[in-house]
C-alpha cells in the first residue's frame, strides 16, 4: 500500500502540469536513442530520436536536449532520517526546535532530490523529549515540498511495552492521526521485542498503514519470528538494515533468508552506512537475500548526522557500492534504489514506456556502469516536470593531452 494517496501533478505555482515536455535524444539502457514525450504527469510516447514533434493535445511547452545523457526511472530514498540530518557539525545536544527541524528536513530532501530521489520516506522519532514536535515539523516540510518531491513520514516510538510503553503507544496513535503514514521503530531496543512488534502490527492493521522496522538481524531466531509475524501484512512490511545477517554463519543466514522470502517482506539495506537506530554497522548479504527470493531495496540512512558524518543521501552512490563492493550487476544495483525502492514505498512502477509515471532521472553517461561511476551531471523529472538540475564542468587547463583524440568531455554544452 502506498505511503500517501497519489495527487494530480502540480507545478511550483500549484497548478496542474498539463503541458507536454519533450526529452530529446536520450539514451536508454538497451542502447536505443529516443525522444520521450511527457504530459499530465505521465509518459505519453517514446519514439526514435526526432520522431516526436508535438504534444498529444497541442504544441510542446519546452524541449530538453538529453544528448549524452542516460535516461532512467527515477530512484527513491526509502530510508532517511530527516529530523536528525545535517547535524554532525553541531555542538552539544541535538536541537529539536520546530523551525530548525523543518529547515533540516527541507534541506535534506532538496539535497536528495538533486541526486534524483523524487520520493522519500523519513523515519522520525516520536515521544521522549521531542514528543510529536519533530514529526509536525517534518510534515510541514512535506507540505512545502509539494510539487518537487513526495516526502512521507514513519513514526518511530522508543518503547511500546510495559508501563512506559503505554505512553509510547498513545503517542504512536496520535502520530498516525497527525499524518504519519507508516508505523515503525526499533523493536530490538524495547525490553520485549516481540511485544513491540505485536503492538506495531496491530496498530498498522487497524489503520491500514505500512510497517517499516529497524533491526540489525543479529539474532536469526528473533528475525525469523518477526518475519513470520509480519507476513500477514505483506507486501507492506519493510525490515532493515539487517546488517547483522552478514555476520552470521552461512547456514544460519541462508535459513533466515528463506524465512524472509516466505514472509514476503522487503529488506532495506544501507550500503552507505548505518543510522542511529541500530548500534552496529554492516550491509545485509544482498546477493544471498536476492538468491532466496527476497526483495532487496537500498536506502541512504544517515545524512551527515552523528551516525554517518559524511553521509551523502545519494541513491546512485548506494547503487555504486552495491555493484563495486557487494557484487551486484549494475542493473540489479540500480534496481535496488529505483524499482525495488519504489515498490517498498508502495509506489507504481516506472518504465520508459507510454503510460507509466513521468518520474525520471537523466545522468550524463553512455551506459549504466559509467553513470554509476561518474554521475556528475543530472536532470530530475517529477510528475512530468524538470524539478532539479546538477551540471558539472571539468576542465584541464594548459594541456595538449586531449588534442585530436576526440575524448569524451564532461564540459560539453548542457541542455537548456
Amino acid at each position: 500500500m502506498p505511503d500517501s494517496q497519489p495527487q494530480p501533478p502540480h507545478s511550483s505555482a500549484g497548478q496542474s502540469d498539463t503541458a507536454a515536455l519533450l526529452l530529446c535524444g536520450a539514451r536508454l539502457t538497451d542502447g536505443r536513442t529516443v525522444d520521450v514525450r511527457l504530459g499530465g504527469g505521465r509518459i505519453e510516447a517514446v519514439g526514435t530520436a526526432g520522431s516526436l514533434a508535438s504534444g498529444a493535445s497541442g504544441p510542446l511547452a519546452a524541449k530538453v536536449d538529453l544528448d549524452g545523457y542516460l535516461l532512467l526511472p527515477a530512484p527513491a530514498e526509502p530510508h532517511a532520517h530527516s529530523d536528525t540530518a545535517l547535524t554532525a557539525d553541531g555542538d552539544g545536544p541535538l536541537v529539536y526546535d520546530d523551525q530548525e527541524v523543518q529547515r533540516r528536513a527541507t534541506e535534506a530532501a532538496l539535497l536528495q532530490l538533486g541526486h534524483g530521489a523524487t520520493a522519500l520516506r523519513s523515519h522520525v522519532r516520536v515521544g521522549d523529549v521531542q514528543g510529536l514536535d519533530a514529526l509536525a515539523s517534518v510534515l510541514q516540510a512535506r507540505r512545502s515540498l509539494r510539487g518537487l518531491a513526495e516526502l512521507t513520514a514513519v513514526a518511530m516510538p522508543r518503547v511500546l511495552t510495559g508501563v512506559a510503553g503505554a505512553d509510547g503507544l498513545a503517542m504512536l496513535r496520535d502520530a498516525v492521526k497527525m499524518g504519519a503514514s507508516v508505523v515503525g521503530g526499533c523493536p530490538d531496543a524495547d525490553p520485549d521485542p516481540t511485544g513491540y512488534v505485536e503492538a506495531v502490527l496491530e496498530l498498522a492493521s487497524e489503520h491500514g498503514c505500512p510497517v517499516d522496522l529497524h533491526t540489525d538481524g543479529t539474532e536469526p531466531a528473533r528475525l525469523g519470528r518477526l518475519a513470520a509475524m509480519a507476513g500477514g501484512l505483506r507486501p507492506g512490511v519493510t525490515l532493515g538494515p539487517c546488517g547483522g545477517l552478514g555476520r552470521l554463519p552461512a547456514e544460519a543466514a541462508s535459513r533466515t533468508a528463506d524465512q524472509l522470502a516466505a514472509a514476503g517482506v522487503t529488506v532495506m539495506c544501507l550500503p552507505q552506512g548505518g543510522c542511529g537506530s541500530v548500534e552496529r554497522r554492516g550491509t545485509a548479504p544482498v546477493r544471498l537475500l536476492r538468491a532466496a527470493g527476497v526483495r532487496v531495496a537500498a536506502g541512504g540512512g544517515a545524512l551527515r548526522d552523528v551516525s554517518n558524518p559524511v553521509g551523502r543521501g545519494d541513491p546512485l552512490e548506494a547503487a555504486y557500492l552495491l555493484a563495486s563492493r557487494y557484487g551486484l550487476r549494475p542493473e540489479d544495483a540500480y534496481d535496488a534504489v529505483s524499482c525495488a525502492a519504489r515498490a517498498a514505498l508502495g509506489l507504481p512502477e516506472v518504465r520508459l514506456e507510454a503510460g507509466f509515471p513521468a518520474e525520471l532521472l537523466a545522468v550524463r553517461g553512455d551506459g549504466l556502469a559509467s553513470a554509476l561511476s561518474l554521475a556528475y551531471s543530472r536532470i530530475v523529472v517529477h510528475r512530468g516536470r524538470v524539478v532539479a538540475r546538477t551540471s558539472a564542468v571539468r576542465e584541464y587547463c594548459g594541456s595538449a593531452a586531449a588534442g585530436g583524440l576526440d575524448l569524451p568531455r564532461q564540459g560539453r554544452q548542457e541542455p537548456s
